[in-house]
């Protein structure tokens, strides 16, 4: 939970329809909703809306090794990034567990970065105390603010509004007036991030009016139903990317390079790629919809009395009813009977991962013993 936004409320806010998001929520300071949540993640599929997610922190880090510094500290391969490029990207602490995850853009000289409001002071914190020597800057960059355009009409939308819509996922090409617009493989197969000048705003929301107005309850919706994770919501302080689906490169539309030098952290996710597996995995939970309230993110998923994993975000999706995303133990099978609070909740097969490869190490291990 938000307990003080680092960035203003939104101007958009007072749009007719807007409904801000509900007290303390990560979302706190843009519109929750425009008056039909539950049509406005229809016409994220169907046509094209446009979302308010101006809450996010932007940094900005100028320097001729920005980089290849960057590159050292966390783990994705950014060394080489080129330009007009971008990346998922993630800090770990010593023992490999997340701490932040982030999308970095580099442009013109430039590498951008936007992240969850409530982490953004925190991770810019540990961007500046890093730096040492190295020719990099990291700044507060709030000068920039993301609205997000999903759907299959959504490249028209821009091209309307005189932006020529990236044909690659993480591609970016700057915009008329100051900023660029950004690609995004997820929360829908059509998704694009303006980031633009905050000052803006209201202009650029009137430009994009070719796209239906949606809150961030419609890129929750999606972003769940695609099971992407959400660090705060979805992980907790013992998350190890590989749990979360977060390994791989840009190409693999992860946030973890497995093919790269030394940086914080790397020793777990090596061990866990070559010999282990990891304890817990991400999977979507449809919960009844019947039950009174709703489980909160954190709340102990059970199976027969026994926690077995902690529930993640919790929406009401236009199709599916109510669903989650939950951390749960790898042992337990897809077919448990599951209850989180007084909500009864089922496994949907689908979204579990496949987890039937023998890693290179533990096979080596097994030649060695005969195996």
């Amino acid at each position: 939970m938000v307990d003080k936004l680092p960035v203003s409320p939104s101007p958009l806010l007072t749009a007719p329809g807007a409904v801000p998001a509900p007290e303390g929520s990560p979302d706190a300071g843009v519109a929750w909703h425009h008056g039909d949540p539950l049509g406005e993640q229809r016409s994220a599929e169907r046509s094209a809306v446009v979302i308010d997610r101006s809450h996010r922190f932007v940094i900005a880090i100028s320097g001729p090794e920005r980089l290849t510094w960057l590159h050292t500290i966390s783990s994705q391969h950014v060394a080489a990034l080129p330009d007009g490029a971008s990346a998922e990207n993630l800090s770990l602490d010593v023992n490999g567990r997340v701490e932040h995850h982030f999308v970095q853009t580099d442009l013109d000289g430039v590498t951008w970065i936007d992240t969850e409001a409530d982490r953004g002071p925190d991770l810019l914190s540990f961007l500046t105390k890093m730096v040492f020597w190295s020719k990099a800057e990291p700044r507060e960059g709030n000068e920039l603010a993301v609205l997000s355009v999903i759907g299959p009409d959504a490249v028209t939308v821009l091209d309307a509004a005189g932006v020529v819509a990236p044909a690659e996922p993480y591609a970016a090409v700057a915009v008329p007036g100051g900023g660029f617009v950004r690609r995004m493989p997820w929360p829908a197969a059509e998704s694009f991030d303006l980031v633009i000048p905050r000052e803006g705003l209201a202009t650029w929301w009137g430009r994009l009016a070719g796209a239906a107005p949606a809150g961030t309850w419609a890129f929750e919706a999606l972003r769940v139903a695609a099971a992407r994770p959400r660090i705060g919501l979805d992980t907790d302080d013992r998350t190890i990317p590989h749990e979360v689906r977060w390994i791989g490169g840009p190409a693999d539309h992860g946030a973890v390079h497995l093919e790269k030098g030394c940086y914080r952290g790397q020793e777990t996710v090596a061990r866990v790629h070559n010999l282990g597996k990891p304890p817990r995995h991400l999977v979507l939970l449809h919960l009844d919809g019947s039950a009174e309230g709703r489980p909160e993110p954190g709340d102990p998923v059970t199976a027969g009395g026994r926690a077995v994993g902690r529930i993640g975000t919790v929406i009401d999706h236009h199709e599916l009813g109510p669903i989650a995303l939950a951390l749960v133990k790898r042992s337990i099978p897809t077919d448990t009977e599951l209850v989180v609070g007084s909500c009864a909740a089922s496994i949907d097969p689908d979204s579990v991962p496949a987890d039937d490869t023998v890693q290179a190490g533990r096979a080596a291990v097994d030649r060695l013993r005969g195996r």
